[in-house]
């Protein structure tokens, strides 16, 4: 029997991207180490973690080739498509968001065993739920920026902040083609103002104080293929233009704490129901990806 045409129907794998883990041993070795963990909640982030081979970031962009294609059958899905977002009309960045209720690959990567766990561990060791997730593409010789931000300024719709942000290349990431950097500590900086997030890189530094522009060190994040970044949702983050020939395309999954609420009464993300202020963010568009009380080897019975 063929899968639904929107794949959000499904709260567990559907492809062979990935094996879920059989038993509680299985799982276990997933885990980071204390040391990456501690780390993590020193800096505000934790970068080079492995999560796909070199045959899986393959499979996922064959279908990224397949869902930038704005006449894609199922482009009605996304919760946002932009072929260019960038604001500087020298500069290119594909940007989207919703890609998991397309195509298999793309939607089994919320299931990712060295996801998830890690992801469990970094928000406390609790149980995890799907957020959103994000296309970010630069395109070789021309790609734009994604200016310094924190993530939570644009997500106060939903409370507490209990989230987490991971970064995964689908291309080498380096200096030259635009790698992420971070301002290490700046998770402890409180939420700032937002900005246009492909605009003008800068603009955020007008807004910090002269302790915090002193503490602005940006750290490049070079990283081969299928490695990940996780960072805190106050970490303040940016990634510079392209101007290499090679591309640097990367996908970005977003999740939070199971018992986060809604904090509007307008839809959270476009096409999805409303959840009303103080309910709870939960159903099949915010799937409970991980619990580490239900860990025997299939997840797909952690419920919506």
């Amino acid at each position: 029997m063929g899968l639904s045409r929107d794949l959000a129907d499904y709260n567990y794998l559907v492809s062979d991207l990935f094996e879920a883990p059989k038993s509680l041993e299985e799982w276990e070795s997933y885990k980071l180490t204390a040391e990456q963990v501690s780390y993590f909640n020193e800096y505000g982030y934790l970068s080079n973690v492995k999560l796909l081979d070199e045959w899986q970031v393959d499979w996922l962009n064959r279908e990224l080739a397949e869902i930038q294609d704005p006449k894609h059958p199922k482009h009605d899905l996304f919760y946002e498509f932009h072929s260019n977002e960038s604001t500087d009309p020298n500069t290119v960045i594909f940007h989207s968001l919703g890609h998991w209720r397309i195509t298999p690959g793309f939607h089994d990567i919320l299931w990712n065993p060295a996801f998830v766990m890690a992801a469990s561990q970094l928000l406390g060791n609790v149980a995890v739920r799907f957020w959103h997730d994000q296309l970010f593409c630069k395109p070789a010789k021309h790609g734009g920026v994604v200016a310094w931000h924190q993530d939570y300024s644009y997500w106060t719709r939903t409370v507490p902040m209990n989230h987490l942000t991971c970064w995964v290349g689908l291309d080498d990431a380096s200096r030259e083609n635009g790698c992420l950097h971070y301002i290490p500590q700046s998770h402890r900086w409180g939420l700032l103002e937002r900005p246009v997030l492909t605009g003008e890189m800068d603009d955020l530094k007008g807004m910090l104080s002269e302790a915090q522009k002193q503490a602005f060190h940006p750290v490049p994040i070079e990283m081969k293929k299928g490695y990940a970044s996780f960072h805190h949702p106050l970490l303040v983050h940016g990634s510079y233009e392209n101007f290499s020939d090679r591309s640097r395309r990367a996908f970005v999954l977003n999740v939070f704490a199971d018992g986060v609420v809604s904090d509007t009464d307008e839809p959270v993300l476009k096409g999805v129901s409303p959840v009303a202020v103080g309910h709870k963010m939960e159903g099949k568009f915010f799937p409970v990806i991980y619990d580490p009380l239900h860990v025997a080897g299939d997840n797909s019975s952690s419920g919506q």
